[in-house]
C-alpha cells in the first residue's frame, strides 16, 4: 500500500509538483526589463537605465543628471535591500545616492558578485547588471494591478487608494479599501472606465487623477498586447509634479503565448536559474530539484509522487522529480540522465516507468545510450530499473542484451527497496 502524502516532505513536494504538471507560467523578468516593456506601451516609469559595468553605471547616472538616485542589483530574488554580497558589500538596493562617482563605486561592488538574500539561500545569485534610476519624489502611494481571474472569466482590475504595502496586508486591515473592476476581454476598457477607477483611488490633485487614468489605459494595453497574466504596480505613485509614476512593477506572462511573444521570452535570464532546470526545459522535461540522494526518473506526476513516497517509506530520500512525459523520445531520456549525473548529491537512480503512451523500449534504449554517452559503459552509481506496460517485453530484451550493470525491480515497492538498499551498501 502506498504511503499517503502526510509527511511535511510530501506536502511540500505535492505543492511544488502541482506547478510542474500544468502549463507553466514562469517567465520571470528583471525589474528594468518590466519597466522597458511598460514604457514601450506608454506607461510612465522612472528615468534611468541599466549597466553591466561600473563605467556604464557612471554614464547612466551622469545622463540622469540628478543628485537623488537609486541603484538596484538586478537579481531575481526578493529581499534585495537587506541582502549582502559575497564580497561583503551590504545591500542590493541603495536610495538617495547623490553622485555618479558614488554610483560607479557601488556598481563595482555589485556587478559580478553574488547577492545573498533570504530567498536565494547561502549560495546567493549572481548580479550581472544594475539599474540606476532617478528617485521619484512622491506625495502618495497607491496600489494597482490587472489580473487574469477565473471568477470574472477574464481580466480584473484590482486597485486601492492605499499602497506601499502588499495587497494582502491592505485587504486584511481594510477589505473595503480594495477596488475590483472586471474588464470584458473582447471589448477592453469601456469609455471612461479608467477615469472611474482613478477617481476611486482618491488622488490629491485633478492632474494626478487624469495622469492615473492615462497610465491605467497604458497598463491595460501592456496586459493585452504582451499576453500577460498579471501586471502589478506597487507603488503606483503620485508625484509632487501631479503626475503618476509606476515605480515598481511585477509582470507575469502566459508561457502558452510564447510563440507570439518571442521578443519578450528572449529576455529570459538563465543565469538566474538552476542550470539543471535550464537543461531540463531545453528538452521539454519537467524537473524539480530536491534535497535527497536517490534520483527519480519517472513518467507522470502521480507516479512520481508515489515513487517518492515509497522511497521515503523505505528510509531513502528523493533527490529530484523528473517527469519524462508521454511523448518522450530516446534523446530526452539521454538528456535526463545527463541532468541526474550532473547532480553531485545523487548516489543512486531509480527508473520507474509505467508505459501507457510511453513505449518502454524507448526508455530502455535511452538508458543504454545514456550509459555509453554519460558513463562510458555502466552508471557510476547504483541504477534500479522498473519497467511495466507498453512493450515491456521488448524493453526487457534490450536491457538484458546490454552490458549495463543495473538492478531490475519486479514492481514499484520492490524497486524502491532495492534502490535504498543499493545506496546504503555503497557506504559500508
Amino acid at each position: 500500500m502506498l504511503a499517503r502524502p502526510s509527511t511535511s516532505f510530501a506536502r511540500v513536494a505535492a505543492s511544488r509538483l502541482a506547478l510542474a504538471t500544468v502549463p507553466k507560467r514562469n517567465l520571470n523578468l528583471h525589474e528594468y526589463q518590466s519597466s522597458m516593456i511598460m514604457a514601450k506601451h506608454g506607461v510612465n516609469t522612472p528615468k534611468g537605465g541599466v549597466a553591466t559595468t561600473a563605467a556604464e553605471a557612471k554614464k547612466v547616472a551622469e545622463g540622469i543628471g540628478s543628485d537623488n538616485m537609486v541603484i538596484k542589483a538586478q537579481v531575481l530574488a526578493g529581499g534585495r535591500g537587506l541582502g549582502t554580497f559575497d564580497n561583503g558589500f551590504k545591500g542590493g538596493v541603495h536610495v538617495g545616492v547623490k553622485t555618479a562617482a558614488e554610483i560607479e563605486q557601488m556598481a563595482s561592488k555589485m556587478i559580478g558578485a553574488k547577492l545573498i538574500t533570504k530567498q536565494t539561500g547561502a549560495a546567493g545569485r549572481i548580479c550581472n547588471k544594475v539599474a540606476i534610476v532617478e528617485a521619484v519624489q512622491g506625495v502618495d502611494e497607491k496600489y494597482f494591478a490587472i489580473l487574469m481571474d477565473r471568477t470574472y472569466g477574464g481580466p480584473v482590475v484590482v486597485a486601492s487608494a492605499k499602497g506601499g504595502v502588499t495587497i494582502e496586508d491592505i485587504a486584511e486591515k481594510d477589505p473595503s479599501a480594495i477596488i475590483k473592476d472586471p474588464v470584458d476581454i473582447t471589448t477592453g476598457l469601456k469609455p471612461g472606465q479608467a477615469m472611474e477607477i482613478a477617481k476611486k483611488m482618491k488622488f490629491k490633485t485633478a492632474s494626478a487623477t487624469e495622469s492615473a487614468a492615462k497610465n491605467i489605459e497604458a497598463l491595460y494595453k501592456t496586459f493585452i498586447a504582451c499576453d500577460c497574466t498579471m501586471v502589478e504596480v506597487n507603488p503606483f505613485m503620485e508625484t509632487t509634479a501631479g503626475e503618476i509614476c509606476c515605480v515598481d512593477a511585477k509582470i507575469g506572462f502566459d508561457d502558452n503565448a510564447e510563440y507570439r511573444q518571442k521578443e519578450i521570452h528572449a529576455l529570459r535570464d538563465t543565469s538566474q536559474e538552476d542550470p539543471m532546470d535550464v537543461e531540463a526545459a531545453a528538452f521539454d522535461l519537467n524537473f524539480i530539484n530536491l534535497d535527497g540522494n536517490i534520483a527519480c526518473l519517472v513518467n507522470g506526476a502521480g507516479l512520481a509522487m508515489a515513487t517518492m513516497d515509497i522511497i521515503k517509506l523505505h528510509g531513502g530520500e528523493p533527490a529530484n522529480f523528473l517527469d519524462l512525459g508521454g511523448s518522450v523520445k530516446t534523446p530526452q531520456v539521454v538528456a535526463a540522465f545527463k541532468i541526474l549525473n550532473a547532480d553531485p548529491k545523487v548516489e543512486g537512480i531509480l527508473v520507474n516507468i509505467f508505459g501507457g503512451i510511453v513505449n518502454c523500449a524507448t526508455v530502455a534504449q535511452g538508458i543504454i545510450d545514456a550509459a555509453k554517452e554519460v558513463w562510458g559503459g555502466s552508471p557510476k552509481v547504483p541504477l534500479v530499473v522498473r519497467l511495466q506496460g507498453n512493450n515491456v517485453e521488448g524493453a526487457m530484451e534490450l536491457m538484458k542484451g546490454s552490458s549495463i550493470k543495473c538492478i531490475l525491480g519486479d514492481d514499484l515497492d520492490d524497486a524502491a527497496k532495492k534502490a535504498v538498499a543499493a545506496v546504503a551498501a555503497t557506504k559500508k
